[in-house]
């Protein structure tokens, strides 16, 4: 049984012009959700009324949603369904299980009711044939850089096959400007697992899940042309996302007028970087959702103590070296290390930080792209060599640390060259081109700016589906 509260909107005059309803499907992980939630408080802004999805481990993302806009956004939640995507699950376990929970009670709720449109992740494919069934266009947000998900479809479109086992040879993808290339195991493990058949039962709902994607009405990307211009300037639009319009929206945080995404300054790590020089602090943090093994964070461990950079480190669950937070915690190594949550988007604005050693997740990205911040590349599994590639040789505001994934573990003394070429004056002309990726990133968002555009016609494009419905 569903559970929702009735909005401002079907309690008053049933005469007045109702606002454009809008469903709103989040795929239940913090990374995905939290850029969706940013844009769902834009459109509720704009007058549009939202019903927004949640399961129960995720219902407590969407408090400050609702404080914000108590009268328009109306939660959906399901409280018979607890399915929860942070633990170790694959994400094709978790798409096929939410899709199997999700689609009978969401199809018996659209029913009758009167939405324009159903905007939902790109892990919510599912979600196009009930949009269809309700006779509604479905617009897919995609929480990653436009690049990455082009290529994603291209994949499960094209269907390349891998390269023979004594090959070294690269996927291109030809329909993309410039038509890159990547080695097989920097490509989406979702596909190379379809591939080489272990995708097991999930497999078929993953293929069908991205061709799903490919029949909706438009795509909604949490980036921007100061980044991917490359991409979503392109005439005729990507073929890999079936030349449909992409509506580049990002940051949404900054769109919301929320730059710290969390409210907070900071606190105790902000004032400890004011004992700092400029941009002479590393900033570590490899995402919520992904540990750094054990030997990779031994050997960082190790590079930033020989090197003697002061560091930030957002170790989340990450096994590190023993007697390492040791002596950082009584002062012979110069850092902090936090465990649990971080206020990234604070330490990253703060002018003693000089680099931010990343897996290159899009959120993060766009948060030191945001910032004015030089990364220092080191992705991991799925988008992250695509975003890699794209700091460090189109936008050209960061290095690379490793290329190899979970299968090199770097030399601390390497390590420490990087960091030392980066930190302080040396990486000076690097975050000279980061500061104007920035300012470019800030124009976009302002009043008449490309990102303010794009969320402007998205609105318009949902407010004439109202008026034709």
């Amino acid at each position: 049984m569903a559970t929702t509260t009735a909005t401002a909107a079907e309690t008053t005059n049933p005469a007045a012009a109702p606002a454009p309803h809008v469903l709103v499907v989040p795929y239940p992980a913090r990374g995905h959700m939290q850029p969706l939630l940013h844009l769902a408080s834009r459109l509720a802004a704009a007058g549009l009324r939202l019903t927004v999805v949640a399961t129960a481990p995720t219902l407590h993302l969407l408090t400050p949603l609702l404080a914000d806009h108590p009268s328009s956004v109306t939660p959906l939640s399901f409280p018979s369904i607890d399915h929860d995507t942070s633990g170790p699950a694959s994400v094709g376990a978790d798409i096929h299980a939410l899709a199997a929970a999700l689609r009978a009670p969401l199809a018996e709720w659209l029913r009758g009711r009167q939405v324009v449109a159903v905007l939902s992740d790109f892990f919510c494919g599912w979600t196009q044939p009930l949009a269809a069934e309700a006779g509604v266009p479905r617009l897919v947000f995609a929480p990653s850089g436009v690049l990455a998900t082009a290529a994603t479809h291209s994949l499960f479109r094209r269907m390349p096959p891998p390269p023979p086992p004594d090959a070294a040879g690269e996927i291109e993808f030809p329909d993309l400007p410039g038509a890159p290339a990547f080695p097989w195991r920097h490509l989406s493990r979702m596909y190379r697992s379809y591939v080489e058949g272990h995708g097991g039962e999930h497999g078929e709902v993953i293929k069908d899940n991205f061709l799903w994607n490919l029949e909706s009405a438009a795509f909604v990307c949490n980036t921007s042309r100061a980044l991917e211009g490359t991409y979503l300037d392109v005439h005729p639009p990507l073929e890999d996302l079936a030349g449909k319009r992409v509506y580049a929206v990002g940051p949404v945080d900054q769109l919301t007028g929320d730059e710290t995404s969390s409210g907070s300054s900071g606190g105790d790590v902000t004032s400890w970087l004011d004992a700092f020089p400029d941009a002479t602090v590393a900033y570590v943090s490899f995402g919520t959702m992904m540990a750094l093994p054990p030997p990779h964070a031994a050997s960082l461990a190790a590079a930033l103590e020989t090197s003697g950079t002061p560091f930030v480190w957002s170790a989340s669950t990450a096994t590190l070296p023993d007697g390492f937070e040791e002596r950082v915690a009584a002062g012979t190594t110069k850092g902090i290390v936090i465990r649990g949550w971080a206020p990234q988007t604070a330490v990253l604005r703060h002018r003693a930080v000089g680099c931010f050693v990343t897996h290159c997740g899009w959120n993060s990205v766009m948060e030191a792209a945001a910032a004015g911040v030089p990364m220092l590349a080191w992705p991991m599994a799925a988008d992250q060599f695509f975003n890699a590639r794209l700091v460090v040789d189109e936008a050209r505001v960061g290095v690379v640390v490793s290329f190899g994934g979970f299968g090199h573990v770097p030399e601390a003394d390497e390590l420490a060259g990087v960091l030392r070429e980066i930190v302080g004056e040396k990486g000076g002309e690097l975050r000279v081109r980061a500061k104007e990726v920035a300012a470019r990133m800030a124009e976009a968002v302002g009043e008449d700016g490309s990102s303010r555009r794009d969320l402007n016609d998205l609105v318009s494009e949902l407010r004439n589906l109202s008026r034709q419905s």
